[in-house]
């Protein structure tokens, strides 16, 4: 099973909190367009970077609360919960398509959903800009 998302957007800080409901749950094999930061604020993780989208294991590590993992850009990655109740949050600044970080002034009020999409009307509409894709799946 995937984990439970809800995200939170407040200023120009994005945060994406996964909660693994069970041992052995996934956050399929992705790549982001920058580095971030993921948080694992309770249980614990094993992170892997993948050869490819599907791909095989090039490199594994666990990670147990409280700890943060570095994301790298562009390399595909899967996280597998190793015990339930855990929690991670992905971290960073959101981006106009051009790479340019928001002016922090850009939300007034805290956005909170799972739905990207309302997330990238807002950016639209303040930024006249479109949102640079959170990752690519």
């Amino acid at each position: 099973m995937q984990p439970k998302v809800k995200i939170i957007a407040l200023s120009n800080v994005f945060t994406r909190m996964m909660h693994f409901t069970n041992k052995g749950d996934v956050e399929e094999g992705h790549t982001h367009y920058f580095d971030h930061a993921t948080l694992v604020s309770s249980g614990s993780v094993l992170y892997e970077v993948l050869d490819g989208y599907g791909g095989s294991v090039v490199t594994s590590k666990e990670f147990k609360a409280p700890s943060l993992i570095f994301v790298e850009k562009d390399k595909f990655h899967r996280i597998i919960s190793q015990e339930p109740d855990t929690v991670c949050c992905c971290i960073h600044a959101l981006r106009t398509i051009d790479q340019d970080i928001l002016d922090p002034e850009f939300l007034i009020n805290q956005v909170e959903s799972s739905n990207k999409g309302e997330l990238q009307a807002l950016v639209k509409l303040h930024t006249n800009k479109k949102m640079m894709p959170l990752s690519i799946s």
